[in-house]
């Protein structure tokens, strides 16, 4: 398992692999575990080493603006990208986690181009059909797994602005489904949406205190 780097994501594994003619290789990672609400979204590039644009990194340090940017350069050059999501109910069902490596799995599997490797972000392995390789912190490291951060968050985001227009009051738009205070302040008065995870203890709490409204606020 590889280690973080503080240094900015590279090329580097996937210049690695290609050099023992392992390719091609994609990178993959999700966003979204932490939320209340919304679902964890994963993706999976498989950037072109002719072609890889600038201003790749972990999604999580780039502004909206860049990441917006990014993505648009990704979905122009990349060889093949996927994504896929795990809703509440699988998350409440096998717990974050394992929704989440089953989201990867689905993402990796939905790519046009079938990879021969791929590297993941974080500690574990999802279900692959070909090797791959878990790296810690790999979207600082891995311009493929970068690439994938972002994907997964724009898409995320995207999602989560739409639920926004349904249930205006929980400000979905501006936290992505995280604990602010005027989601939590919601959760509390109104009590949660369909699209909330009742595993998660604050969504548990409002739950049992009223029934899930399941209406636009």
């Amino acid at each position: 398992m590889a280690k973080f780097s503080k240094s900015a994501p590279n090329f580097a594994c996937e210049n690695r692999l290609r050099r023992q003619r392992v390719w091609p290789v994609a990178g993959t990672d999700e966003v979204g575990r932490g939320p209340l609400a919304g679902p964890v979204c994963a993706a999976a590039v498989i950037l072109n080493p002719d072609d890889i644009p600038k201003g790749l990194n972990d999604s999580k340090v780039l502004s909206a603006k860049a990441r917006e940017t990014a993505f648009g350069r990704i979905v122009e050059t990349a060889l093949a990208i996927s994504f896929a999501l795990a809703p509440p109910a699988e998350i409440d069902e096998i717990d974050v986690r394992k929704a989440s490596l089953s989201a990867m799995s689905r993402a990796v599997a939905g790519l046009a181009l079938v990879p021969a490797y791929v590297l993941v972000d974080g500690r574990d392995l999802p279900a692959l059909a070909c090797p791959g390789e878990a790296i810690v912190k790999g979207d600082a490291i891995s311009l493929s797994i970068a690439a994938a951060s972002i994907v997964a968050k724009v898409v995320r985001d995207n999602l989560m602005r739409g639920l926004a227009e349904k249930f205006s009051a929980y400000g979905f738009e501006t936290n992505a489904g995280y604990g602010a205070k005027r989601h939590l302040d919601a959760l509390v008065t109104l009590g949660p949406t369909p699209h909330h995870r009742l595993s998660f203890k604050p969504c548990a709490e409002a739950a049992r205190l009223r029934l899930p409204s399941g209406h636009a606020r």
